[in-house]
């Protein structure tokens, strides 16, 4: 069955808590049954060959957007087929189950949510969706590709959250390049590079607190996913910790000394806590060598919870008490 031209522009419409599939073409809803098919095959690999299958399929396929219902209140728009977010065709799949974990339990709490490194903004769309609880977010994204999905999924969501074209570092008011290949991976970690894509503005945490975008007091949830630059993120954003603040760090499992829980805990003060696999808890990290327990998968990120707060650090205790 040929598109025509109003559907080919109009997106299809996956609904996760249904597994209803709406607007597509029989070649469509065969690519997205082989999808979820790779998914779950590629589950117990961290999905590793996933990727590459979406790319060889998105070759035969019309270029068309996707979006998915996430829950009552939360749409979520990417190309159809995409190699990294069209594994939420397969309803089992929780992507970050640390963060739906932990956001899910602090639903009450009055905070802002500040999403650095959003991408296409999915953290952003969940946590200010009723489910979550309503919060207030900002979401900075250093590229402009990736910042164009990202308002198109503030705009879709009635425009609930702010949208920032930035990238996060240790200073503000610099430019830095952005480099990478993948949309999910794009990074100014490497200035060296020759794969340089666009100049781009330099943010701080703190500087968030000077321009006006988020009050000086407050409870603060910080998502930090910037590609190798979170150690710098973090210098940039001391006086944000001092707060009721608490900021969720990708730890790389291809770093095997652990370079930011180091970091993490020789900063005075500062406490890190992640998720126990064995326990289902959020438990305290107070030596180094734990993250060669919990990083056992070289190929992936491992979220870390790091905060000054007595509050925070009482919710990440009660997080996955049962």
């Amino acid at each position: 069955m040929a598109l025509s031209d109003h559907d080919r522009d109009a997106p299809l419409v996956f609904d996760r808590r249904t597994g209803r599939l709406d607007g597509a073409t029989i070649a469509e809803r065969c690519a997205a049954l082989a999808i979820k098919a790779g998914a779950r095959l590629t589950e117990p690999f961290q999905h590793r060959g996933f990727s590459l299958g979406c790319r060889i399929l998105s070759t035969a396929l019309t270029a068309r957007e996707a979006v998915v219902h996430l829950n009552d209140d939360a749409l979520f728009a990417f190309p159809f087929g995409d190699a990294y977010w069209s594994v939420l065709l397969d309803r089992r799949y929780v992507y970050e189950a640390e963060l739906a974990q932990f956001l899910s339990s602090v639903a009450e709490v009055d905070y802002t949510f500040v999403d650095c490194g959003a991408n296409y903004g999915l953290w952003s769309v969940l946590a200010s969706s009723r489910p979550y609880g309503k919060h207030r977010a900002i979401a900075i994204e250093a590229s402009s590709s990736n910042a164009a999905r990202l308002r198109r999924n503030a705009d879709i969501n009635g425009g609930r959250f702010t949208v920032r074209h930035q990238a996060i570092s240790s200073i503000a008011g610099g430019r830095a390049w952005l480099s990478g290949r993948k949309h999910e991976a794009f990074s100014i970690a490497d200035q060296t590079s020759r794969d340089h894509r666009e100049e781009v503005e330099l943010v701080s945490l703190d500087s968030l607190i000077d321009d006006g975008t988020i009050p000086a007091e407050g409870r603060f949830v910080v998502k930090l996913d910037v590609e190798g630059v979170e150690i710098e993120a973090l210098k940039g954003g001391r006086r944000l910790l001092e707060t009721d603040t608490v900021t969720i760090c990708e730890e790389h499992g291809s770093d095997r000394t652990h370079g930011l829980t180091r970091f993490v805990l020789a900063e005075a003060g500062c406490r890190e806590f992640v998720l126990d696999p064995r326990t289902g808890r959020f438990e305290e990290v107070h030596e180094v060598a734990m993250m060669d327990r919990i990083k056992t998968n070289h190929a992936v990120g491992y979220n870390v919870f790091v905060t000054k707060s007595p509050f925070w650090i009482e919710r990440l205790r009660l997080a996955g008490a049962r």
